[in-house]
């Protein structure tokens, strides 16, 4: 199944050469997705992102509703750190004994 996430892009990045892409927050969690789908894209604006590509702008509410719906099913377990177990601590490997 695939699953496209909303998200609010924060920054917009133009260069030169290349895609458009920017800084999208999906609720604290923020990656860097590609815009070309979505030029008319600003900072503020909210966008469905499917395998780092923003597809469609969103309303707001509606982004809101669709994250809440995805927190409350668990679909997100992979996704947001506060869903995923803190990582072990890292420990040096104990040294190998002669026996």
């Amino acid at each position: 199944m695939c699953l496209g996430i909303p998200g609010q892009l924060l920054e917009r990045i133009e260069e030169e050469v290349g895609l458009p892409s920017g800084w999208v927050d999906f609720a604290g969690v923020r990656r860097r997705v590609c815009l070309a789908c979505v030029p008319e894209a600003q900072p503020g604006d909210y966008v469905i992102v499917h395998a780092g590509i923003a597809i469609s702008r969103i309303d707001p509410v509606e982004a809101e509703r669709v994250m809440a719906y995805l927190h409350r099913t668990g679909a997100l377990a992979e996704e947001l750190p506060a869903d995923r177990p803190e990582p072990p601590a890292k420990t040096s490997p104990e040294p190998l004994r002669e026996t």
